[in-house]
């Protein structure tokens, strides 16, 4: 690509990533410290960039310098996000988080489409018991922090700051238009994360695996009733007063691998989790057009059930209800 061209597609770019009330000319001149007659400059080609500003235009927004120049390559830019003890905490997380689910909301036009294997992480924040089980599960088992490695499970004892941020995280994402791919196993995960600790002693006393069940059940209803509707709310919340703004698919195909694809005016972001809290996202064009075509080709053959398909959707949260049940009549 010649270098004009180059220099154009790489504002571009980043014209796009930016939030609709954020400048282009300001965040150029910025992040490479010229005024802003310089930066205008450049966005308007009458001045090129060296190597080194591309980079670090690069850098900052995530983009691939191949990508850029369009060279031959099958790397792939990817910015990891990691959480940890040490440099970045749980709390930071969830902030971060609501942040850029927040972010995400302020585009006149946005979607994020979720390929689920587990139940995904904002469901888990609408009834204190899950909240606290998740906490402790995450902080013991994930994280392995000093403070949890002698602690068994205190359905009271979750901060009222993780409290809070959660149910606001989840509040967030109801905002959000979404559409959400799952199979009926996606809430094995958690069924065997209340039966590890509940076969290692580490819950006080059975009414309290009775408890964590019962919002574990209440969570699952409480999704059911947002897929009758295709509205997301929140628990005590009138779906009646809420935009149309959920689609469900009920998958019998494949067992997704918790993908996330997020829509943003004219741009496309995946979000690759792993190691359960952890995820990785990348801008990358091939990479997000690629993705959103299998995500495609996977909802054809998927069957939606949100709005209609009321047999199909009993059908369905029936499945998960019914493991919920059997595991409680062994208490």
């Amino acid at each position: 690509m010649p270098s004009n061209q180059a220099q154009e597609f790489l504002f571009q770019r980043i014209k796009e990533m930016l939030p609709p009330t954020v400048s282009l000319t300001d965040s150029v001149s910025e992040i490479l410290h010229v005024s802003n007659d310089s930066a205008y400059r450049r966005i308007r080609n009458e001045t090129p960039l060296v190597l080194e500003e591309a980079k670090e235009l690069c850098d900052h927004f995530h983009l691939s310098l191949d990508q850029v120049l369009q060279l031959k390559s099958n790397s792939i830019l990817f910015e990891n996000i990691r959480i940890n003890n040490q440099h970045y905490s749980y709390e930071k997380y969830l902030s971060d988080l609501t942040r850029l689910t927040q972010y995400i909301n302020g585009f006149n036009r946005k979607e994020i489409i979720y390929l689920t294997k587990d139940v995904p992480l904002f469901h888990n924040f609408y009834f204190k018991p899950l909240i606290a089980f998740r906490y402790f599960f995450w902080m013991k088992a994930i994280l392995q922090h000093p403070d949890f490695a002698t602690k068994a499970i205190d359905l009271n004892a979750v901060p009222s700051e993780i409290e809070a941020m959660s149910t606001t995280l989840a509040k967030t994402y109801t905002h959000v238009p979404s559409v959400e791919i799952w199979n009926t196993e996606c809430i094995n995960s958690v069924i065997s994360q209340i039966e590890f600790y509940k076969d290692s002693g580490l819950f006080s006393s059975a009414a309290d695996i009775r408890i964590v069940y019962q919002a574990l059940e209440e969570t699952i209803l409480h999704l059911k009733a947002q897929v009758e509707y295709g509205r997301k709310f929140m628990p005590g919340e009138n779906p009646q007063t809420k935009k149309s703004n959920f689609r469900f698919f009920y998958n019998r195909v494949i067992l997704g691998d918790n993908t996330i694809f997020v829509t943003t005016d004219n741009t496309r972001t995946v979000y690759l989790n792993y190691d359960v809290l952890n995820y990785m996202t990348t801008h990358d064009e091939n990479f997000c057009n690629q993705c959103y075509e299998d995500l495609n080709n996977l909802m054809r053959r998927a069957t939606v059930i949100s709005e209609s398909s009321e047999k199909q959707r009993n059908i369905f949260f029936g499945i998960l209800l019914a493991k919920i049940e059997d595991r409680r009549k062994k208490i």
